[in-house]
């Protein structure tokens, strides 16, 4: 009788924990778990998602619509992306060519969302065959460069604007952010240091590049950028060969180019002076890696050139 007893008894608490083991958790469900605590925050390309990250740390979930490899100026957002935006604590633009088309969408889908200007407190200079001059101004008419994020300088302004809107947003984690924009400030200044170190050398300091997107980085470090490419459009024959004798010319054996766009025309330039193609992306997603690649490849091409 004990022993029957006992049977049903162990039958009763095994079923009582198998079938609690089967309910869904109250924690499993995204409400209520650690990334409902969090702001959703999104941003246009993947370098400023870095910089979000870097700020707003453990805090923040941080959405990019620009995908890898995929080009930011004609990019057209997908309608699950727009629905996403519904959820978005803010948006953190960059003046890119697509939001422009876009950012009545963007709000509309969330009008409760902040639109943080990044570009603030930034002066831009024209895309324009001389835009990597100093102090140049725009006029009527003239599209502005809005390669900021490939500036260590203007990005130390793109993220105290950050900063500021994270605060806004969740001012109890206020010291946290602080921290972590200290801490970003002071490798962004180290990094600086590290380019100019590693140009220093650099006596030819001309480079040809197919996307004119190096133009902030050239003015930053005394360089000169040649791009192939002006107002979208690639180059027509008389500009091509007047390229290549340039490139002749100053003894320039590497034409850059960028993977989202096509390099028919850096390789044809390539071809004719006896050099070859080399990849540099001003979209990666770790950016402080990528800027360092990026200065180096730089600092090596443009020293061998020196006769």
């Amino acid at each position: 009788m004990i022993g029957r007893v006992w049977v049903m008894t162990v039958a009763l608490v095994l079923g009582v924990t198998v079938f609690s083991s089967c309910r869904p958790s109250p924690t499993s469900t995204p409400e209520s778990g650690p990334e409902a605590n969090k702001l959703q925050i999104v941003v246009s390309i993947l370098p400023q998602k870095y910089f979000v990250e870097r700020i707003g740390d453990r805090h923040v979930t941080v959405t990019a619509m620009v995908p890898p490899g995929a080009e930011p100026h004609t990019f057209e957002p997908k309608p699950e992306q727009l629905k996403a935006l519904s959820q978005a604590s803010a948006y953190m633009r960059i003046r890119i060519e697509f939001e422009e088309a876009w950012m009545n969408k963007f709000t509309a889908a969330n009008p409760r969302m902040l639109v943080v200007d990044t570009t603030q407190g930034i002066q831009r200079i024209p895309i324009s065959a001389k835009f990597q001059e100093q102090g140049e101004t725009a006029h009527a008419g003239e599209t502005l460069d809005p390669h900021i994020w490939l500036s260590p300088k203007l990005v130390k302004v793109q993220a105290q604007t950050i900063y500021q809107a994270l605060v806004k947003l969740d001012a109890p984690h206020q010291a946290e952010y602080q921290a972590n924009l200290q801490q970003f400030l002071t490798d962004l200044d180290q990094l600086d240091a590290d380019i100019r170190q590693s140009l220093k050398g650099v006596k030819n300091r001309k480079f040809i590049v197919f996307h004119p997107g190096w133009g902030y980085f050239a003015r930053d470090y005394q360089l000169e950028q040649v791009p192939i490419e002006v107002g979208g459009q690639e180059p027509s024959a008389a500009e091509l060969a007047q390229l290549i004798s340039q490139a002749k010319r100053e003894n320039i054996t590497v034409v850059f180019a960028e993977p989202q766009f096509s390099q028919r025309a850096a390789e044809t330039i390539a071809k004719e002076i006896g050099g070859k193609v080399l990849l540099i992306d001003p979209l990666a997603q770790d950016w402080m890696k990528n800027m360092q690649k990026v200065a180096s490849t730089f600092a090596n091409i443009m020293s061998q050139r020196v006769k």
